[in-house]
């Protein structure tokens, strides 16, 4: 039966499952919260489900246990080989950031780097200290160019976040695809069926088995507008920033092979546009009036992008978070294998209030 964690739990033991594979402790920390945010935001997808692959890679030496980003350039080209995409789009934040104050927006590319997870988590942290962000990254090959029925082409996911004044930070944070590909694998970790629209088998067929999927194409989300958008990220985030792009990029979901994944992270500073208390009324005044408007028949509130998953992270921090039987006997596996005892199953009366 599923087992219900609470976050510290489930954080402690990612970080120390890290640390048992060479990461240091700082970098094994921020990999570990970028999984349980993912948790608590609700999009199980990019949760504790990720941690084998990523363990797997470091185990294997695809993926570099000690991270070392160069900055290589004075426009702010951050060059890295073979490192924890979490660790490297870390790091690119804080330079992103600090360019910007200097001179009002900056563009950081990171070569060869790995998955980072949720973009969101990123671009929130921008936008947390005054800035409007966009984050884009490349992925492995997922779906097919438009038309065609063999998978070249990555979901591709991009973030954008600002801050929305006494509403926290708005953010949008979506692949170029029907849906992301962990939420494939978290239907199969389910054994439940997948949406149709999601997803067709190898042969190009419509499919709601989650398996099929994953041997198979994932499809674009807004047909061709979907395609071509994923295409155009792999632009700015493979080609020019010197990365694996196309069918070149590996995904976590390989134990082997150097991933070659590309992001482009670019920063406005609100100070050099605008008056930041000026902005965050206007931000304010535009959610208002979103959030005002008359719903539809079965819906009960109107949100703004990035509401619900703090909604949900609010829920669940008192709740526990839940983890379906394949996860956790996933994470049994890398219990035994590093000595790092599981996290304790609770109840809610034990979890903060």
């Amino acid at each position: 039966m599923p087992h219900t964690v609470g976050a510290a739990g489930l954080l402690g033991f990612a970080a120390a499952t890290a640390e048992a594979h060479g990461v240091p402790p700082a970098d094994a920390r921020l990999l570990a919260d970028t999984l349980v945010t993912a948790e608590l935001w609700g999009h199980a997808s990019h949760g504790m489900l990720r941690l084998p692959w990523y363990l797997d890679r470091l185990a294997s030496g695809a993926t570099t246990a000690v991270a070392d980003p160069q900055v290589v350039s004075d426009n702010g080209a951050v060059v890295v080989v073979d490192g924890l995409g979490q660790v490297l789009t870390d790091h690119a934040v804080t330079l992103g950031v600090e360019r910007a104050r200097r001179r009002g927006i900056s563009a950081v590319a990171v070569r060869n780097s790995g998955h980072f997870g949720t973009a969101a988590y990123f671009t929130r942290r921008a936008a947390e200290q005054g800035c409007v962000a966009l984050l884009a990254t490349n992925a492995s090959p997922a779906m097919a160019p438009w038309g065609g029925k063999e998978k070249r082409v990555g979901t591709n996911p991009w973030s954008i976040a600002a801050p929305g004044g006494r509403y926290g930070t708005v953010v949008m944070d979506i692949a170029n695809t029907a849906v992301a590909r962990g939420k494939i694998y978290h239907a199969k970790e389910r054994g439940e069926p997948i949406p149709e629209g999601w997803a067709a088998d190898a042969d190009g067929v419509p499919t709601t088995d989650p398996r099929r999927a994953i041997e198979g194409l994932i499809l674009p989300m807004a047909g061709h507008k979907g395609y071509a958008i994923s295409f155009m990220f792999d632009v700015l985030a493979g080609v020019l920033t010197g990365s694996a792009f196309g069918s070149a990029v590996v995904g976590p979901y390989r134990s082997t092979g150097r991933s070659g994944v590309g992001h482009l992270l670019m920063c406005v500073d609100i100070r050099s546009m605008a008056d930041p208390a000026e902005f965050e009324q206007r931000m304010e005044a535009l959610i208002e009036e979103t959030k005002s408007t008359p719903t539809a028949p079965g819906a009960d509130e109107i949100f703004v992008p990035g509401e619900p998953e703090i909604r949900t992270a609010e829920r669940l921090r008192t709740e526990g978070i839940t983890v379906v039987d394949d996860t956790w006997a996933a994470l049994a596996r890398i219990a035994d294998a590093t000595a790092v005892p599981l996290p304790r199953s609770v109840t809610p009366q034990e979890l903060p209030a």
